[in-house]
């Protein structure tokens, strides 16, 4: 996949925006490729949406309590980021799982990052999980989302020691660190290259 030049990106967001942030900086670089378009969230009065405000991006907030259905809602966001034409839609602490249809509407164009090396610790306590069995190397994975949780092809990872002295929210917060870089370097080459997907095999273009 090739995106336009430079490519459009639109970011969910439930939270404080920190991967939003970074990719805002990145994106001031004119080198990087990549500019965000708008940015879409799941509940209002959250900092990921001021970001963007103060930025002077678009935004827009769809919650799930104001629709009848489930599928109203992914309808709905659907349509909000399709009215962007994204090349690349980032989940960056978007709390919500996507319907198929949603995905349907960005085939191999919606990336989300998770903090552990997948398959190992899905779902929502990655870290802790990771803490409490016991290994000694975990990290972060950005891959491209599909139906499943934290099931989509792997398209980047990077590795995150675990201390001896770690606790759950220590090793949170290191993850954070090297998933914010990896998140901004890949999304940046795959925005000056294009990436491809086989089966359960994404990369970047080299």
């Amino acid at each position: 996949m090739r995106p336009t030049a430079p490519a459009r990106i639109v970011v969910l967001v439930s939270g404080t925006g920190s991967n939003l942030e970074a990719l805002l900086r990145a994106c001031e670089n004119g080198s990087y490729g990549a500019h965000v378009v708008a940015v879409g969230a799941d509940r209002e009065n959250i900092r990921g949406l001021e970001i963007a405000q103060e930025a002077g991006i678009p935004t827009f907030v769809r919650r799930l309590p104001d629709y009848a259905t489930r599928d109203d809602w992914n309808i709905a966001l659907r349509d909000d980021v399709a009215a962007y034409t994204p090349d690349i839609v980032v989940l960056a602490g978007f709390l919500k799982l996507l319907s198929a249809d949603f995905l349907a509407a960005f085939p191999g164009r919606v990336i989300n990052t998770h903090n552990a090396l997948l398959p190992s610790f899905p779902g929502v306590h990655g870290p802790a999980d990771a803490l409490d069995y016991g290994v000694k190397i975990t990290g972060a994975t950005l891959f491209v989302v599909d139906p499943g949780v934290d099931t989509g092809p792997i398209l980047a990872q990077i590795a995150c020691p675990v201390r001896e002295d770690d606790d759950a929210d220590s090793l949170l917060e290191r993850i954070k660190g090297v998933e914010r870089t990896q998140l901004v370097e890949t999304v940046g080459a795959m925005a000056r290259r294009g990436w491809w997907i086989e089966g359960r095999h994404a990369d970047v273009l080299t």
